[in-house]
Formats: structure tokens, C-alpha cells, sequence
């Protein structure tokens, strides 16, 4: 991860579950668990130059194996 979350993540929305989730196969794999689900919200975030900005993010989830796999969607300001 190229960035730092500053803050709490919020407007927190399921995308995907379960068989949706095209990268299902490489998750259970690397990383085990069951119930994975693609996850996005809104949150502060510090970029490696120093620069904080607001950004949508995105991630995958499982219980028992917490958060993973983050990327930047997009820039919102």
C-alpha cells in the first residue's frame, strides 16, 4: 500500500460477495477464509509525497483474515 489512511473510513458499502468477486480464487488461496466480500468507502488519505487528500477506496474482507488487497479508486476532491 502507497498511502496511509488518516482517519475513519466512511459511507462503508459491499460491492461484491461471494462468487462475484473475480479474484475469489487468488484470495482463498493466499490468504484462506470463506466469506470474502469487496468492500468500498470514503476516508482521508496521505500520499507519499506528504499530501493528504480525499480519496473512494476499495478492498476485500473476510472474517477471521481482515482487510486487504487496497487501491485508490479514485480522487474525490
Amino acid at each position: 500500500m502507497h498511502f496511509q489512511i488518516v482517519g475513519e473510513i466512511s459511507e462503508i458499502e459491499t460491492i461484491a460477495t461471494g462468487r462475484g468477486i473475480r479474484r475469489l480464487k487468488h484470495l482463498r488461496k493466499r490468504y484462506g477464509g470463506r466469506h470474502w466480500r469487496k468492500q468500498k468507502g470514503i476516508a482521508s488519505v496521505r500520499l507519499p509525497k506528504g499530501s493528504i487528500r480525499q480519496a473512494e477506496l476499495h478492498w476485500y474482507e473476510a472474517h477471521g483474515v481482515g482487510r486487504t488487497g487496497w487501491k485508490i479508486k479514485r480522487f474525490l476532491d
